[in-house]
């Protein structure tokens, strides 16, 4: 089963306000280079450049959230059971090695980088080795990461 496909549903809202907040500032980019374009010579014209890219990123994003949105397949991880992590889940877990607590949420992939708010928290990817290690691991049991870091060892406390 490919799991890259999945998103939470918070993580679908998130993706959605990335593109409304991405066309939102895309009217003001559009006026930028009207008012750039009025400066004359556009090949010298560093405004008019700096706008035109700015809306080129603005668009590819737009356009790569919408294709990216429309493939992708939304879990609503609420009604899960809290007895084993899960895709959606959060989990607080004590590194073997250096007895730090740490709190992971397995997500999709690709909404990892909406996520970034989230200080005490560790957004991880399904997919990512951490994610695979955590998944169907019951609160004791302790989670084997192979990274390229090295093994890391993460006994399960709790699924939050």
């Amino acid at each position: 089963m490919d799991l890259s496909v999945f998103i939470t549903t918070i993580g679908m809202e998130r993706l959605q306000k990335r593109i409304n907040d991405l066309m939102a500032e895309r009217p003001e980019v559009i006026k930028s280079i009207t008012i750039a374009r009025e400066f004359g010579d556009l090949s010298e014209n560093a405004e008019y450049k700096a706008a035109r890219e700015r809306q080129r990123a603005i668009d590819s994003e737009i356009d790569y959230l919408r294709r990216r949105s429309a493939q992708l397949k939304v879990v609503d991880p609420s009604g899960f059971s809290k007895d084993v992590v899960r895709f959606g889940s959060s989990c607080r877990a004590s590194d073997c090695k250096t007895d730090e607590e740490l709190v992971f949420k397995v997500v999709g992939a690709a909404e990892l980088n909406f996520y970034e708010d989230e200080d005490d928290l560790q957004v991880v990817s399904v997919v990512s080795p951490i994610g695979k290690g955590l998944l169907g691991k019951k609160p004791q049991e302790i989670a084997v990461i192979s990274a390229p870091m090295g093994e890391r060892r993460l006994k399960i406390l709790e699924i939050l």
